[in-house]
């Protein structure tokens, strides 16, 4: 009995020996190998950003929309490339045109009394805003206006940035973001610029089958169409949730956006507006 002691003495003397071999310096090797060919899983980021953005986004879910705006704006600035980052702009985005479309008070909303021999479109040209802008600002359903009525002007200066890469249609205001549209699908050529400088030529709309005019009974409900000047660029609408069957075909170019955000990126635009398109 006692050589079989001694045989499994030496066996786990001489196992432990090649079980510490193998971690020390075999299985070492395999994970470098793993790494080099990039096998081996990565460990998970700690995301320092998310309270932040968290915060952020419970203003907006208390309503406190200045305040959440302000917030938003900060997490961009501090964490550009953040994983919430894109997020944080598309609710950022929501937040500027709630704000912009309320009666919510901001810096850049004054208030405007109608004057004798204003109409509605010679107010949006004047204080440099649209039609449908004003409207929607102050609740109204008609364009009918009234000596003395008090609206609320706002004066954005919008400009249109078409990234095709990245498929989005950025909204800047006097420079700054203030929303971003993301690009369903695209109908352009193979050969395209790495960018062009064009403007908005005319907000199109269509009522079974027809074209339809601004304040019209036809327009609300109407699929909207975004016409730039340079030739095969039309922003048109694409079915969504809200807006599930489309009677208006979409146009042989151009860059599809859905219904929904078409319709309001219609009443911020205005004619003349300048566009970049860029890869």
């Amino acid at each position: 009995m006692k050589w079989l002691f001694v045989l499994f003495l030496a066996v786990v003397i001489f196992g432990s020996a090649a079980f510490f071999g193998y971690n020390l310096f075999f299985k070492q090797e395999i994970v470098i190998e793993k790494e080099k060919k990039g096998e081996l899983p990565q460990e998970p980021k700690i995301d320092i950003s998310l309270p932040e953005f968290q915060a952020a986004a419970k203003l907006r879910q208390d309503g406190k929309l200045p305040e959440a705006r302000a917030a938003l704006i900060a997490f961009i600035t501090k964490y550009p490339n953040a994983q919430h980052s894109d997020e944080a702009k598309d609710l950022l985005g929501e937040i500027n045109v709630d704000i912009l479309l309320s009666r919510t008070p901001s810096p850049e909303k004054q208030e405007y009394i109608v004057r004798p021999g204003d109409v509605l479109a010679v107010v949006a040209r004047k204080v440099k805003s649209t039609p449908e802008l004003i409207m929607r600002m102050n609740n109204m359903n008609g364009t009918m206006l009234h000596i003395g009525d008090k609206l609320l002007i706002s004066h954005p200066e919008f400009a249109l940035f078409v990234q095709r890469k990245p498929k989005l249609v950025v909204l800047l205001d006097h420079g700054n973001f203030f929303k971003q549209y993301h690009i369903q699908e695209e109908k352009l050529g193979p050969k395209q610029p790495a960018k062009v400088a064009t403007k908005v030529a005319e907000v199109m709309a269509f009522r079974g089958g027809k074209r339809v005019g601004f304040g019209t009974k036809e327009y609300v409900g109407s699929t909207r169409w975004i016409r730039l000047s340079s030739p095969s660029y039309t922003i048109y609408s694409v079915p969504d949730g809200a807006h599930p069957n489309l009677e208006q075909p979409p146009p042989p170019a151009g860059i599809g956006l859905s219904a929904t955000d078409v319709e309001e990126l219609s009443g911020l635009v205005n004619k003349n507006m300048p566009v970049t398109i860029t890869d």
